[in-house]
């Protein structure tokens, strides 16, 4: 396992990267309503980022990801591929941003919800919200990365929902995936010491049912075995000597 510890210049080009993609996920939530489809959205989302933000969107063609979003659907848990289909009232719908700028990414998702919200779709996108603050809490030098995956599994298993484990957060840097692995749930091993300079996401896919999951055949669309709703909300977190800063905070955050 290589960790990069990112330098002064690193971190700053960091900051501007995660305000980026954070101003993306601002910008695009007054276009989520019933009718859209997530093909627009993806649109919409590339020509920002490309066009107003002089930026990279991370997803296009890495890995052949054939778009610039990951645009995720009630009961689909992760990497979602943007469609011609239209998003219904009721839906619920995880967005997930990475923008490349100046050779560093920012990388952060939020949960929206199309029309009149569905009470199950809110809850569940609730758990999954605060499971991620319990877990960028733990968030210090000092402090083990195990213990993020603890205070995560511990609040969403008490809410009777279940953590998704085949997908994790990662280091990130001037690459979109680095080491570490961050878990979102507990294992016996409370892995490595989180240190000063280190960068990584902090992203729990949180099922209102059961945590099984299974893969697509186009190879990239997870969804809940279960047919249950899914949600999942990122941050992209650089550890400081005192503590954390979360580097892809929207304006509201940013305010408050």
């Amino acid at each position: 396992m290589t960790i990069h510890i990112k330098t002064a210049e690193e971190q700053d080009l960091m900051r501007v990267a995660g305000r980026l993609t954070a101003d993306v996920l601002d910008m695009i939530g007054p276009y989520v309503k019933p009718g859209i489809s997530t093909n627009e959205l993806d649109q919409i989302c590339h020509d920002y980022i490309v066009d107003t933000q002089q930026a990279i969107p991370a997803p296009l063609n890495y890995r052949g990801f054939p778009k610039s979003t990951c645009t995720s659907v009630n009961h689909v848990v992760c990497h979602g591929i943007p469609s011609d289909k239209k998003l219904r009232n009721g839906d619920c719908i995880n967005i997930d941003i990475t923008v490349i700028k100046d050779g560093l990414h920012g990388d952060s998702s939020r949960m929206f919800h199309v029309g009149k919200p569905n009470v199950q779709a809110q809850r569940t996108a609730q758990i999954a919200y605060e499971a991620m603050l319990e877990g960028i809490r733990q968030v210090r030098p000092g402090a083990m990365l195990g213990d993020i995956g603890q205070a995560i599994q511990s609040y969403v298993e008490a809410r009777h929902c279940s953590v998704v484990r085949e997908y994790c957060g990662h280091g990130i840097g001037r690459g979109f995936h680095e080491d570490p692995q961050v878990l979102h749930y507990a294992r016996n091993d409370k892995g490595i010491e989180i240190k000063p300079g280190m960068a990584f996401t902090i992203e729990p896919m949180v099922n209102a049912g059961k945590r099984h999951v299974r893969l697509l055949p186009d190879g990239w669309t997870v969804v809940t075995k279960d047919h249950s709703l899914s949600a999942q909300w990122e941050h992209t977190i650089l550890i400081t000597d005192t503590g954390h800063e979360i580097l892809t905070l929207g304006a509201e955050d940013r305010a408050g």
